[in-house]
């Protein structure tokens, strides 16, 4: 998930027109090697939707590609990846202003290519149909389900991860046998440009096609009648998504976020909990939709963890602003959204830390008159329901810290909320692990762990409610952008002439006798 611009939601809340093609963006053919047009910065909704059937038109010519074409557009995927990847690490720093190359290299780069690699191995056996039971007067046939591409995917990637987010999705979309759309963040317009320039070196315009732009142009994206739309966001932008994707009853997978919790019992040691959820709070300053957004610890054990976070913390990271190991916040505008949370909740009452190194302490105040774009990880402490940072998404290196009496409490604390995109629980106990998994509701858990079971390309990946819908991970999202459709095959004999008219025959008599006597009838 990402927290989009409140003027993207605006935009699509209102259904905003877009604005006329501006043709001296528009990036030209290289008639040379044929291939794509990717760089479009327009508007215009009429262009969006002819390169839409241009592509819909290429599908209808192969409606379900072969597995060598499949396996073919996988491996030119991952060549460009390979080719680029330097170009996307510099973009990305460019337009983070400080990005961890560790971040990209391991949530963006190893991640994809992993991808890529699991549905090369897989696609030719989930291509192949599978057999079903064929019930007795049916007989002699063959059922089976075939699975084939649904058409053209249109992809809405998000800033946060806008290379893994936008391909990893493509990839499924690939090994489906589908075509794609995909529109990049205007937050990230340096990777976007790379991301198109990849894409171009290796897709013609009837394969894969990447739509750079602005608001308006996610607009007019949202509101083309692709034959699925995944988009990856923020749950109140997702609202707006859903409603312009069913006036063409277009399939969504919404991939979303919501407030995460991390559970440790108090058995598990609160050291090594701390390790694990900081190295989670972390990865990109916390702006990833399944960083733990609270953590519930029992009350006896508060102190000790905040203590045992400064220090796994501060050790990780013992510098900041020169560190290129942290990443920046994204824009001016998060900065001072995240510096709003923190502002409220110590006007609420609430007892904010923000673990700075030794030497780096003054840079809060340094910095008193611009947003903070390097921000430390922050433990908020004496939290209440009234403060904004416990009920909004944070999306970046803010932590509170709630504190239970009971394990009851902590899971009747996070069963009055929306249903989480991930939850995590901290205890060597099996039976309790599983106690927790059965009482709560939430798209992933991980247990003794923090946020490493997205990086598992052979299990879904979702949301339930709030936090989304839909799988594009694993042979699930392979069949997420399926059609599962049903075939049955006919043999010779015609069992059927048993149940048709007329019905005063002997044949219709026996057949009832053995249905009632099968069915208990």
């Amino acid at each position: 998930m990402t927290a989009t611009a409140p003027d993207t939601a605006t935009k699509l809340a209102t259904n905003a027109s877009s604005s006329t093609a501006d043709e001296s963006q528009r990036d030209t053919t290289n008639p040379a090697d044929n291939r794509a047009v990717t760089g479009y910065k327009n508007k215009d909704t009429q262009q969006l939707s002819s390169q839409l059937e241009m592509l819909r038109s290429a599908f209808n010519t192969d409606t379900t590609p072969t597995a060598s074409t499949r396996l073919n557009r996988l491996s030119r995927l991952h060549h460009a990846l390979k080719t680029h990847q330097d170009e996307l690490l510099a973009a990305l720093k460019k337009d983070y202003g400080s990005r961890s190359d560790a971040d990209t290299l391991v949530a963006e780069i190893y991640a994809l290519a992993s991808c890529i690699h699991y549905h090369q191995k897989h696609v030719r056996r989930w291509m192949k149909p599978e057999k079903r039971k064929v019930p007795m007067h049916l007989q002699p046939g063959r059922a089976e389900v075939h699975y084939q591409p649904v058409g053209v995917i249109g992809i809405v990637a998000p800033w946060n991860f806008p290379v893994y987010l936008a391909f990893a999705p493509l990839v499924t979309a690939l090994a489906a046998g589908n075509l794609a759309m995909i529109k990049t963040s205007e937050f990230a317009p340096e990777t976007s440009r790379v991301m198109a320039t990849m894409i171009g070196s290796v897709f013609n315009e009837h394969e894969v096609l990447v739509i750079e732009g602005d608001v308006d142009t996610a607009v007019a994206f949202t509101q083309l009648p692709f034959d699925h739309l995944v988009f990856t966001g923020a749950t109140s932008v997702a609202t707006h998504v859903m409603s312009a994707a069913a006036k063409h009853l277009t399939p969504v997978t919404l991939e979303l976020g919501g407030k995460s919790p991390a559970i440790i019992h108090p058995d598990y040691s609160v050291t090594d909990a701390a390790e694990h959820i900081v190295f989670g709070k972390a990865i990109n300053a916390g702006q990833v939709c399944v960083s733990p957004d609270y953590v519930l610890v029992h009350e006896s054990q508060e102190q000790a963890l905040h203590d045992a976070m400064a220090s796994a913390f501060k050790r990780r990271y013992p510098t900041l602003s020169n560190n290129e190991d942290y990443t920046a916040i994204i824009n001016d505008r998060h900065a001072q959204r995240l510096q709003g949370l923190v502002e409220d909740a110590e006007a609420l009452g609430a007892q904010v830390t923000a673990l700075w190194p030794e030497n780096e302490k003054h840079q809060e105040a340094a910095y008193a008159d611009r947003p903070l774009r390097k921000r430390p990880l922050t433990l908020i402490r004496q939290t209440n329901n009234d403060m904004r940072v416990m009920n909004e998404e944070i999306f970046g290196p803010l932590l509170p810290i709630v504190t239970y009496k009971t394990l009851d409490e902590a899971i009747a604390y996070v069963n009055q909320r929306e249903r989480p995109l991930a939850l995590y629980y901290f205890d060597h106990k099996r039976q309790r692990g599983d106690d927790m998994i059965r009482r709560t509701l939430s798209g992933g858990v991980c247990i003794n762990e923090c946020m490493t079971h997205i990086s598992v390309d052979d299990m879904p990946f979702g949301g339930v409610g709030p936090s989304g819908m839909g799988h594009y991970h694993g042979v699930e999202g392979f069949r997420r952008f399926s059609h599962t459709r049903s075939v049955l095959r006919r043999g010779r004999f015609n069992m059927t002439q048993m149940i048709g008219a007329p019905r005063d025959t002997l044949n219709w008599r026996l057949f009832k006798r053995f249905q009632a006597w099968r069915l208990g009838l």
